[in-house]
């Protein structure tokens, strides 16, 4: 009996897997990548055209990105200070065009919607910015900051006031102190704003881009678990951008690290805390804080992050690598599955290491 409702109970496991699989996401980037090019004038357009001058560099943001966000799940985006994180944000925010590749909402793609469907695509994919400060308009009050859009794209029935009130509780601040400025505020309380904005136009997705990083320790755990409870009441997606592991971890479902404009491995969040496979990622969470960290050495990511203006060949970490071999300089890896599930870009994988 035991073994018939253990078999039940991993075929009951299984297709709520392949069902999850199945499902449309309701963000999803496809081979997405951006690249910023400075703007030339007419002089200086002339002069490169003739051969007189350099081509003026391009940044390679993000290079062939695939990710998908799926309803009800916390995706994690780790990686250093100008590794791309910021921008493929933005880019699922329908913030910034691609350059290449498509993205999906709710598996349409957003290049063949009209004006109007992607006015609604971005009401539903909404974002908590780093700097709270920096993201509220300091001239408005906060009734206006938080009930302004709503009330264009005609979402609010009635009263603006008592809508503003309800969205500010649920983002845990009194509504009394909703004719103050910004500044008036505390960092912890501007963020708690700017969340209460994102909210106030009944989004399906939140992407978080460091949306803890310039708070205090304390203040932090209280977002962190204002993020989690909103999930569970309004049946939010996440993307929760952070260079920060143990807050990723505490947070995701689902972990994607991203090195120098590429993702090089993705998989559950227990499956990347117990059993990285690339490199980087291994000595990123060889860095993480521990208690038990008696006798123990430190094995520091060697060197810097490369720049976007010129990147290495092939693997992009090869020149930071401790494993790195002559594969690795000229051939870029391209992700595989390593386990169910967990996918990695290493060529160690394909020598059975």
């Amino acid at each position: 009996m035991n073994t018939t409702s253990e078999a039940g109970s991993d075929l009951q496991a299984a297709a709520a897997c392949g069902a999850r699989r199945a499902e449309v996401p309701i963000v999803e980037m496809q081979d997405v990548s951006k690249v910023f090019a400075p703007r030339l004038g007419l002089i200086e357009k002339g002069v490169t055209k003739l051969g007189l001058a350099r081509p003026a560099p391009a940044v390679h943001a993000v290079q062939g990105v695939s990710l998908a966000l799926r309803k009800g799940r916390v995706l994690g985006l780790v990686g250093e200070s100008g590794c791309g994180k910021s921008t493929l944000g933005r880019i699922a925010a329908g913030i910034l065009p691609v350059s290449s590749g498509r993205l999906m909402w709710h598996g349409e793609d957003v290049a063949h919607m009209s004006a109007k469907q992607r006015r609604r695509g971005r009401l539903r994919t909404q974002m908590v910015f780093q700097n709270p400060f920096a993201a509220l308009n300091p001239r408005m009050r906060v009734s206006d900051i938080v009930g302004e859009a709503p009330r264009q794209h005609g979402l609010i029935d009635g009263p603006v006031a008592p809508y503003v009130d309800e969205q500010l509780r649920r983002a845990g601040l009194d509504p009394s102190l909703k004719d103050r400025y910004p500044h008036q505020f505390s960092g912890g309380q501007r963020q708690r704003i700017g969340i209460a904005r994102a909210l106030a136009v009944k989004p399906d997705v939140l992407i978080c881009d460091e949306a803890v990083a310039a708070l205090d320790v304390s203040i932090q755990a209280q977002i962190v678990n204002l993020f989690m409870s909103l999930r569970e009441r309004l049946d939010l997606t996440y993307l929760f951008i952070s260079h920060d592991l143990g807050i990723v971890r505490h947070l995701s479902d689902d972990v994607a690290i991203m090195y120098l404009g590429r993702v090089i491995e993705e998989a559950p969040a227990h499956e990347i805390f117990s059993h990285a496979n690339h490199p980087y990622t291994r000595l990123l969470l060889e860095e993480m804080p521990r208690i038990d960290t008696k006798n123990r050495t430190f094995p520091l990511v060697q060197g810097d992050l490369p720049s976007p203006l010129a990147p290495p060949s092939g693997c992009h970490f090869h020149p930071r690598c401790p494993f790195a071999f002559a594969r690795c300089r000229t051939e870029k890896p391209l992700l595989k599955e390593v386990q169910a599930g967990h996918w990695s870009a290493c060529h160690l994988n394909d020598q059975g290491s």
